[in-house]
């Protein structure tokens, strides 16, 4: 049991609890996820399955996410769910003033992570210290944004699509949303839409899994673990080549790009990840042997 499932994942399940359930349904213990959601957020959820989850460390996507922000609130979370700091009047605002202020999102290019994320600080995830009601200095990370537009503006709620380097906070953006007009601002709702080639086309419920399974349909749901590696540029080798890198050997490279890349066999299956060195150096990273795996 190899591939990928792409759950959508429903309200108040945190990631894990989605891992936890699938983990049950699917009775396999070797699970994993492409990038955590907050329990308050809807959405797409890839779950690397089986041998799937060796690939998990390379599947850096980007992300499309639909997220409502509200207008005149700010809360300590940066979202609805939180203790509210400050409120304000937003009937003022015009529509030209709020879709300039989400616009100037893709002006963005670092962010500190929320306290209520799951960054890790001295060996300790963030929201366990804020619920201990801490504070701690985080350095800001570089993002970018991609793409972004308004797609509804209903005072005080403004809708809007975006597409985001991993590591954006949707929420963080809509407390810059809210400071850029003036009146604060926090996240309502949020749903991932996109993650690289996962989107809600081929995302399937915990109830549609769940019966799928029952109907022994699992495969209907798996997708290929080599999408996780799409990205990556392909290299074909010889089959003495092969043979030999499979079997954990260096090669010699003339390759002219440096770094990573995915080696596939006639088949067009994926038969290894290897790492292109300076020197002219083929290493490789993770070998999934002659026969790959699609």
């Amino acid at each position: 049991m190899t591939g990928v499932l792409n759950v959508n994942k429903p309200s108040s399940f945190t990631s894990h609890d989605v891992v936890a359930v699938v983990r049950k349904i699917l009775q396999k213990k070797q699970i994993g996820h492409l990038g955590t959601l907050d329990p308050l957020a809807t959405g797409i959820l890839p779950l690397a399955i089986g041998t799937a989850t060796r690939l998990v460390e390379y599947g850096s996507f980007l992300k499309e996410y639909v997220g409502i922000c509200l207008l005149g609130r700010t809360t300590d979370s940066c979202d609805v769910t939180g203790k509210t700091l400050t409120e304000k009047s937003v009937e003022w605002l015009t529509q030209e003033q709020i879709t300039q202020a989400v616009l100037n999102l893709k002006l963005i290019r670092e962010q500190k992570p929320p306290m209520v994320s799951a960054v890790k600080i001295g060996g300790k995830k963030l929201y366990e210290l804020a619920r201990q009601g801490l504070t701690v200095e985080r350095t800001a990370r570089p993002i970018q944004i991609h793409e972004v537009e308004v797609l509804s503006v209903a005072l005080p709620r403004v809708t809007f699509r975006v597409i985001c380097s991993p590591g954006t906070y949707i929420r963080v953006l809509c407390e810059n949303i809210g400071n850029t007009l003036g009146v604060g601002g926090c996240m309502e709702q949020l749903r991932r839409t996109q993650v690289g080639p996962f989107s809600l086309k081929n995302a399937f419920t915990l109830e549609e899994i769940k019966k799928n399974v029952e109907a022994q349909n699992l495969s209907v749901m798996l997708l290929a673990p080599s999408l996780l590696v799409q990205h990556l540029p392909e290299i074909q080798l010889e089959e003495n080549q092969l043979t030999a890198l499979c079997l954990g050997q260096k090669l010699k490279s003339d390759r002219p790009e440096i770094g990573l890349g995915r080696v596939m066999n006639t088949q067009g299956r994926l038969c290894a990840i290897v790492e292109n060195l300076p020197d002219g150096i083929l290493k490789p990273r993770k070998v999934f042997g002659l026969e790959g795996i699609s």
